[in-house]
């Protein structure tokens, strides 16, 4: 297995990005605004983020596929966001960050706040000079 710290530091990558999917969440913690604000507090911490603002979360959608919360939080590197569908109880969660962070601990955390039965994680160094 790589070593993706020392790759994102020797490739002096501009940031590392992570999508973090959730599969069968608590359908009452994705439906809770208190509950997602609570989590990207509670993340931020975790990581050593700063945020920037409140965090900005909003029940939309008129189609009943992707109706739910998106969320968005400026961090003082770069930006959390995230949707919650309230059809198949999933969340899609992306972590952008300059600094780095460990993305393991990032969806384990994510798929225990959230209750989720599955969890899928991506992730990219962004903006790489060399290899």
């Amino acid at each position: 297995m790589k070593n993706l710290k020392k790759e994102f530091y020797d490739s002096k990558a501009w940031g590392l990005s992570t999508s973090v999917d959730l599969y069968n969440c608590n359908p009452q913690i994705i439906r809770d605004a208190e509950a997602i604000k609570r989590y990207v507090k509670e993340l931020c911490e975790l990581i050593e983020m700063k945020r920037f603002g409140d965090t900005q979360v909003v029940d939309f959608g008129e189609d009943e596929k992707v109706a739910g919360y998106s969320m968005v939080q400026l961090i003082e590197t770069s930006l959390i966001s995230g949707h919650f569908t309230n059809k198949s109880n999933n969340a899609y969660i992306d972590i952008f960050s300059c600094k780095y962070y460990e993305p393991s601990v990032v969806a384990e955390f994510t798929k225990n706040f959230f209750k989720s039965k599955k969890v899928k994680t991506h992730h990219i160094l962004r903006g790489k000079e060399k290899l």
